[in-house]
């Protein structure tokens, strides 16, 4: 109502009748126009509920989307995942990848189809990074007889379809929204992966028989704040640095529930900065490898008071020796049909490589494996998740998975390198 038409006209009776006279004029009038505009809104609903989905746009970022429509099923659809998922091995396994065209899904589930058993994935090839590296390798794993499902780990009804289809024995959860900073700008795909994703998938596991045992990545970004090392798995882990922390703390609380509700098998697996070929564009070394070949400055991040940013560079082969190690050890849930018959196994391990190297010597390694200067810009280290150093205590991996990683630094980054100049055309299609 305006100050206009709060004002009275003339004192006495008849500004009382006549105030009570628009006031139900104006009464009736607000009436009808609410009653106008709830019709529009309830017909803007409708529309957008019922619209065909042919007609709808697709979203430039497939990660912000809450579910994709994706086509699966049939009998050739069964035909293709049962061949995947066929053990082939005296004792293996039947496992489901999740995040399998992913750079750590990739490597595992071509080191469990080596070895012999039986491998599925899923992946729904987001662009948080650029898809055409994950489509290479899609193809990477269908020549090793590897068949990825393009799904969802959110649709229920894809994950109860393809435990009907393959009763597998164990699954390894490796999709995940990835990334640090990212959060900032997406938090809710974070959210969506990271612990609906979860959740939805240890609900189908609760009530299918058998149960498969879980082995799961989190992360040592759960260590957050913490500034004890090296970071034991007894640490503390409630002062995470950035939602990604989070949401994998969150994780591991969540498997825990699972785990004492209904008997679930469950081990967390908290990877330290993981390299290597067909690795991840977001990561440092990726990129800096890519900019030093375009003549790019990069950016390399210093503490307060010119403190040191280090990292425990984990390569992807010594990463997957523990996960395998993880599902070797891993023991059968105890639960039958979502109801819980003893106690279960419940386990998390650190897999790092012990030996942090400050951010400057990693970039030092690569002008020498490529022989170009790089362009330094040194910068105070921002508050947008990202923290000064990280450094695994191992030895409880080394005790009960036989963990033990080989592979420093400078031989890892050699056989990216030489991996990195091959897929991009000997380097042409880095510096375009």
């Amino acid at each position: 109502m305006s100050h206009i038409d709060s004002a009275p006209s003339t004192p006495g009776k008849f500004k009382m009748e006549k105030a009570s006279y628009f006031n139900r004029v104006r009464w009736h009038t607000s009436l009808a126009k609410l009653a106008v505009w709830s019709f529009v809104f309830l017909g803007a609903i409708l529309i957008f509920f019922f619209r065909s989905p042919a007609s709808s746009p697709v979203p430039a970022d497939l990660s912000r989307r809450s579910l994709r429509t994706y086509n699966w099923g049939g009998p050739v659809w069964e035909k293709r995942v049962r061949a995947s998922a066929r053990v082939r091995s005296r004792n293996g396994f039947a496992v489901l990848v999740t995040g399998a065209a992913g750079f750590v899904g990739t490597h595992v589930s071509a080191a469990l189809k080596r070895r012999g058993d039986g491998v599925l994935g899923i992946d729904n090839f987001n662009d948080y990074y650029d898809p055409s590296l994950k489509r290479a390798r899609q193809l990477l794993l269908e020549r090793t007889g590897v068949y990825i499902v393009e799904g969802d780990i959110n649709d229920e009804a894809l994950l109860r379809k393809l435990f009907e289809v393959v009763p597998f024995t164990h699954v390894m959860h490796l999709a995940a929204q990835a990334g640090v900073r990212y959060a900032m700008e997406n938090p809710g795909s974070y959210v969506h992966s990271n612990i609906a994703g979860f959740v939805n998938l240890l609900e189908v596991c609760k009530s299918v028989n058998p149960q498969p045992a879980i082995v799961w990545a989190s992360s040592s970004s759960v260590y957050g704040l913490n500034t004890k090392v090296p970071f034991s798995e007894r640490d503390r882990t409630d002062q995470p640095a950035s939602l990604y922390a989070a949401t994998k703390k969150a994780g591991e609380e969540i498997a825990h529930t699972y785990n004492h509700i209904y008997g679930l098998s469950l081990t967390g697996l908290r990877f330290f900065t993981v390299y290597g070929p067909w690795g991840r564009p977001d990561m440092a070394y990726f990129f800096f490898t890519r900019d030093i070949l375009k003549g790019k400055v990069i950016p390399i991040f210093e503490a307060a008071n010119h403190g040191t940013v280090a990292r425990d560079f984990t390569y992807i082969d010594d990463i997957v020796r523990g996960c395998l190690g993880a599902l070797d050890t891993a023991e059968k849930s105890t639960g039958s049909g979502g109801k819980k018959r003893g106690p279960a196994q419940l386990r998390v391990f650190n897999l790092g490589n012990t030996s942090p190297v400050p951010v400057s010597d990693l970039v030092g390694i690569l002008e020498r494996l490529l022989k170009l200067k790089a362009k330094r810009n040194i910068m105070k280290l921002p508050r947008n998740g990202d923290v000064q150093f990280t450094h695994a205590n191992i030895s409880y991996a080394q005790r009960e998975l036989g963990y033990k990683p080989t592979t420093d630094l400078h031989s890892g980054l050699k056989k990216f390198v030489r991996w990195y100049l091959n897929y991009y055309s000997g380097g042409k299609k880095a510096v375009e």
